[in-house]
């Protein structure tokens, strides 16, 4: 019987990937990020979809915005997916090519391709095949990566929808319905998400005024040395004159 992996497996490969400090600010998201992708992992009932690595591209790209340098970046998200044995290029590629579907898509087109999803008849394209095998796979393993990604093609399709509740309800009622999924559950996450979101989006604004309060500080510092710098020079040339005359 194969050894089940765990949590501290997982983040050793990390650092394997990824041997750079993490900056601090953006340090507990990435390790619950890895930890959330570690246990989908090793559950016995977790398949790897498009839709899931949306998700994943989508959390990872919010919530790290404005991370420098951009190589570590870049690092550190091909780190995260290399330690639960998945490939970054996999996940932004498919991540990719499911936004390009849905973008200028009618929000009946995407009702229609839903409604497909129950049928036995095989769909078209990497939307309607995803959904036929999440809705025909009674074993699914549901995850708020997985409605973070939903959640993301539906901001693609028509970002009004999820601003106006009866819209919001009627949508992601009908996704829980095909997909067979607790759209009580579905709803907490995607608030709990745009809950998080703020709050990172307002503690980097925060962060963005105390560096700029800072590099004006350092300016003002440098300009009144420069200054003092500049009155010690001209009182040593006066008295060099003085006694040269």
């Amino acid at each position: 019987m194969d050894k089940v992996r765990t949590v501290s497996d997982t983040k050793r490969d990390f650092y394997t990937h990824h041997a750079r400090p993490i900056n601090s600010i953006y340090r507990r998201f990435i390790e619950e990020l890895l930890v959330e992708m570690h246990l989908l992992s090793v559950n016995v009932d977790f398949r790897y979809d498009p839709i899931y690595a949306l998700g994943v591209v989508t959390s990872f790209e919010r919530f790290v915005q404005g991370y420098r340098p951009q190589k570590d970046k870049d690092s550190i998200f091909s780190a995260l997916c290399y330690s639960v044995g998945g490939n970054p290029e996999q996940y932004r590629r498919e991540a990719r090519t499911l936004l390009t579907q849905v973008k200028g898509m009618s929000v009946s087109d995407f009702m229609e391709i839903l409604k497909a999803a129950s049928s036995p008849v095989r769909g078209d394209g990497i939307l309607c095949e995803t959904l036929q095998a999440i809705a025909q796979n009674s074993r699914f393993k549901y995850s708020r990566l997985f409605s973070v990604g939903l959640y993301t093609l539906i901001m693609e399709l028509d970002s009004d929808l999820v601003e106006n509740q009866d819209q919001n309800n009627q949508i992601f009622g009908k996704i829980a319905e095909v997909l067979h999924l607790s759209l009580e559950k579905l709803q907490k996450d995607l608030d709990l998400y745009r809950s998080n979101l703020d709050k990172m989006e307002q503690l980097l604004a925060v962060v963005e005024d105390t560096l700029k309060a800072e590099q004006k500080k350092r300016q003002k510092a440098t300009q009144q040395t420069q200054t003092t710098d500049s009155s010690v020079n001209s009182n040593n040339d006066s008295k060099d004159d003085s006694i040269n005359s």
